[in-house]
């Protein structure tokens, strides 16, 4: 009995420790270049009120705080920190005391392949969210992919959001395309139904989307994110009902100043 309450006491003390661990490195500021950094490479960070700005600033520090960022035969500066944080961030800006289920962020010098290799001929993949074993909780990301998806801001494609929508959309337990939890239950099968007819105009070449968004529901949902964070006013404008769905799911207008959709 004396044993077993001596382990209690050290498991309680651990997490007590862990707790103010963690309570610490959430007081810690964000660091002071960083406000530039957002300010000169993400447009979405630009068009903010000077209110939201100070809310994503908070919000990209806590997410800093929370998940470690390594690099992979490159190295990890300040910007690509600010560019894995913001690819997370904007998708989640609408709501509240959102944490992702994530633990790392892995640079890779280049393109990869599905066992994660930068060499041979088959690198052809961009970002990747771990499904188990070693890189469960892992998110994988191309270094120069990420900064593109800022940099280009006229495309419609951003490599980060692809992926951190992706871990949105597993939040329900399936990468599927369709976030029960974020939608009213009446609204899901509409949501699929237009999923179904917008890869049916990309594939009879009747749509601007990306053509990958036609591999399946879930990189639909992941594509079509990307275009709604980079280029809302185009998918407004092309495709309003996408747009108004998207506008639904994510609690925000990226074409407002203060982003949010009440």
């Amino acid at each position: 009995m004396i044993i077993l309450l001596s382990v209690l006491v050290l498991v309680a003390g651990w997490f007590i420790w862990r707790y103010m661990q963690q309570k610490q490195q959430d007081a810690l500021p964000l660091p002071t270049n960083y406000p530039q950094l957002l300010q000169e490479h993400v447009s979405y960070y630009q068009s903010l009120s000077d209110e939201k700005k100070r809310l994503f600033e908070d919000r990209v520090n806590q997410f800093l705080h929370h998940v470690r960022i390594e690099g992979v035969g490159t190295t990890v500066d300040d910007l690509d920190k600010v560019l894995v944080a913001s690819s997370a961030i904007i998708p989640i800006f609408g709501f509240e005391d959102w944490y992702y289920s994530l633990t790392d962020v892995l640079l890779y010098e280049d393109r990869f392949n599905a066992d994660y290799q930068t060499t041979g001929n088959d690198r052809n993949i961009l970002g990747m969210v771990g499904e188990g074993g070693a890189l469960q909780s892992t998110m994988v990301l191309s270094k120069p992919a990420l900064h593109e998806g800022f940099a280009n801001e006229t495309s419609k494609d951003n490599t980060g959001i692809h992926e951190f929508v992706h871990l949105l959309d597993k939040a329900d337990g399936a990468t599927d395309g369709s976030p029960n939890y974020l939608l009213p239950k009446d609204h899901i099968k509409p949501w699929l139904q237009l999923i179904h007819k917008s890869i049916h105009d990309i594939q009879t070449n009747r749509s601007d989307i990306n053509p990958y968004g036609v591999t399946n529901e879930a990189e639909f949902f992941a594509v079509v994110s990307e275009y709604f964070f980079k280029r809302p006013d185009l998918l407004h404008e092309k495709h309003p009902e996408l747009f108004a769905r998207l506008e639904e799911i994510f609690r925000q207008n990226p074409m407002k100043a203060d982003k949010l959709v009440e």
